[in-house]
């Protein structure tokens, strides 16, 4: 998993570096002004041989360059926030979309404006943050750890340089030192005052927990007593309109995919005998099980549980034997999930959240895993979190570790982080990454 961004959000909290200037909103947005906004329009006013947007069309183009590169900033550094990110694939994308927006009120609202300043200013955009992001990359993240607790859960993660300290002094480092400490630890009363003295005098300190979650993407939850939500509910105001934006876009991509389900079915009914479509009960929104719908992928005798081993019926292993060449092509692009485009109108599953575990997996996860069943606070999806970072998994150390990708989603629980994953889940159908 990369962490450049996960670190960089870490980073963000710390004293100005030489490269962390680049970093500053108040640098992105002067940068952009000067070369995104008023340097294209320069360029025009040179090509044209006329006063600074004197005409209609550049005076729209400005004010739309200033409005979509805004937006494009804002929009960019919110998603690199979250961990795992690679900044470099989300800058044109980003930019892109606010940019097609405008273009966009441009064309319906029949206003002229001058495309080569326009693309230009896109163009010159997008080159200033992959700038930013390639010095950006070269930096790592350097970490002082007080002994005690669990701090060792920070020294194993890549990318960051972590130097354990052996004597209550603050570090002697050109600039403020970022301090992490498990503050649930019984430290020396010696520790105690240096965490204080080193908060006075400006170091960042960090709880060891708060930044594993922000390198690795995971929330650790053992005991209720470790939960760090503050309300156990996630954003119910969020949850209410992402109800509605599932049920508008199952609408809108049911009849839009009806050509391709419908070959999907046909080639799942000559591939091999059985039924075109598999249904399975799963472990479903609130711990209700719900039947699942799925183009059928392996040989129909196969889906049949052996009486005496239903969990393992219920996984699905790496080069699975019993996965039908043709299931195998529709689980790599991800169309056997198609149908439960149904399952998200009826109110059972999401477009975005921990996906459902088959009842079998799932009673058996519930009684091996302490909190497991938390999982079940939002309703699954046909993609998320845990999806785009791990992949399938079968194996209880996979399965734990994957729940803390759900708990993240959890807490995490926003548009923003939804708009990412349905990005990352299009890389991911285009390259196949976790499928069996």
């Amino acid at each position: 998993m990369n962490n450049i961004n996960a670190l960089r959000s870490v980073k963000s909290r710390v004293s100005v570096t030489p490269r962390r200037w680049l970093e500053t909103l108040r640098f992105q947005l002067g940068a952009t002004v000067v070369l995104a906004v008023l340097l294209p329009a320069a360029i025009s006013q040179l090509i044209n041989d006329n006063d600074f947007i004197a005409l209609p069309s550049d005076r729209n183009a400005f004010l739309g360059t200033l409005v979509a590169s805004f937006g494009g900033i804002y929009l960019f550094r919110r998603v690199i926030a979250f961990p795992g990110i690679r900044a470099f694939s989300y800058v044109f994308p980003a930019f892109g979309i606010t940019y097609a927006i405008v273009l966009t009120i441009f064309f319906f609202g029949r206003l002229e404006y001058s495309r080569l300043y326009y693309a230009t200013s896109y163009l010159i955009c997008s080159a200033i943050f992959f700038v930013i992001c390639t010095i950006s990359q070269r930096s790592r993240l350097r970490l002082y750890t007080v002994p005690g607790g669990d701090i060792g859960l920070i020294l194993q993660i890549p990318g960051i340089e972590c130097h354990p300290l052996r004597v209550p002094i603050i570090p002697n480092d050109p600039v403020k030192p970022a301090i992490v400490v498990d503050l649930r630890a019984d430290l020396d009363a010696e520790w105690q005052r240096f965490i204080a003295e080193a908060a006075i005098a400006g170091c960042a300190v960090y709880h060891v927990k708060q930044v594993r979650e922000s390198l690795t993407g995971q929330v650790e939850i053992e005991h209720l007593s470790e939960n760090s939500f503050g309300s156990l509910l996630p954003n119910l105001a969020y949850r209410k309109i992402k109800r509605l934006i599932d049920v508008l876009a199952a609408l809108i991509a049911l009849p839009l995919l009806a050509l391709p389900m419908t070959i999907a079915a046909i080639f799942v009914k000559i591939g091999s005998p059985g039924p075109i479509f598999f249904r399975q009960q799963r472990m479903g929104y609130r711990g209700r099980p719900f039947s699942v719908f799925k183009f059928r992928t392996m040989h129909d005798q196969a889906h049949t549980p052996f009486v005496d081993d239903r969990r393992a019926a219920a996984m699905t292993l790496e080069g699975d034997v019993r996965v039908t060449s043709i299931g195998r092509a529709l689980r790599r692009w991800r169309i056997d999930e198609l149908p439960q485009i149904l399952n998200v109108l009826r109110g059972e599953m999401s477009w975005i959240g921990p996906r459902p575990e088959a009842l079998e997996l799932s009673r058996w996860y519930e009684s091996e895993i302490p909190f497991y069943v938390y999982r079940h606070i939002i309703r699954p999806g046909i993609t998320g979190w845990a999806q785009v970072n791990q992949g399938h998994v079968a194996e209880l150390t996979e399965v734990h570790q994957k729940l803390h990708y759900d708990f993240y989603y959890v807490k995490n629980f926003s548009g923003w982080l939804d708009w990412l994953i349905v990005f990352r889940t299009l890389g991911i159908v285009l390259n196949g990454f976790g499928a069996r």
